[in-house]
């Protein structure tokens, strides 16, 4: 005959309470993360329709122009007719208005502007980077949660309550792992264009700091 530890039963109680409790808590999250992987897959195509791929030929031509310029209104006029996203031609104006700055000034503002901008996209990634980890494990608690209480149900013979865990039990899993899923292939695809998106603004921003060394 197995001794019963003294306080185990109330332990096990207050687990099982607090597991059950988190049921409809995991359930809305799983809801909210379906919604959220949704519409960022809508903003993904989105974005790819309204996205301006910029060439290696683009941007090698955009260097040498840059290079030659006479003037910095002759390279403003460059950025400002470039086959660049407008977003990039903003960042290049705002180095560019730092001429009169020294040259340790313009480098720092110019660091300080890219990084601005890549915080803003590891925000925006941060949010994908989320759904892809948790949404699965959600899905893993959402299963587990009602297989207690459905396992109970079968000791006593009740089919219908058992079966009605194994649904919640699956659904839960396909959303969160389908939640997952979504999130991760954006993640994957914004983070390649992002990373291509920052080097064209390094080369182009080395070039102007370049150019307006030779103007001081």
């Amino acid at each position: 005959m197995s001794a019963t530890i003294p306080g185990s039963e109330m332990l096990t109680s207050a687990l099982n309470i607090i597991s059950q409790s988190l049921q409809i808590p995991v359930i809305i999250l799983l809801i909210i993360f379906v919604i959220f992987a949704v519409l960022t897959l809508g903003g993904l195509i989105s974005e790819y329709t309204s996205r301006k791929k910029v060439s290696l030929d683009v941007l090698e031509k955009l260097v040498y122009s840059i290079s030659n310029a006479n003037s910095i209104e002759d390279i403003k006029e460059i950025i400002k007719t470039a086959r660049i996203p407008d977003s990039q031609k903003i960042m290049l104006a705002k180095i560019l208005r730092s001429n009169s700055l020294t040259k340790d000034s313009r480098e720092s503002l110019a660091r300080k502007i890219i990084e601005s901008e890549e915080n803003d996209m590891n925000k925006s990634l941060e949010k994908t980077d989320i759904v892809t980890k948790i949404g699965p494990t959600l899905g893993l608690m959402g299963t587990l949660i009602p297989m207690g209480p459905g396992l109970a149900a079968l000791g006593s013979g009740d089919v219908n309550t058992l079966a009605s865990a194994i649904i919640v039990a699956f659904d839960t899993t396909v959303v969160g792992i389908g939640a997952g899923a979504v999130a991760y292939f954006v993640s994957k695809i914004r983070r390649r264009w992002y990373e291509e998106y920052l080097s064209n603004v390094d080369v182009l921003t080395d070039a102007i700091l370049d150019k307006l060394k030779q103007f001081d």
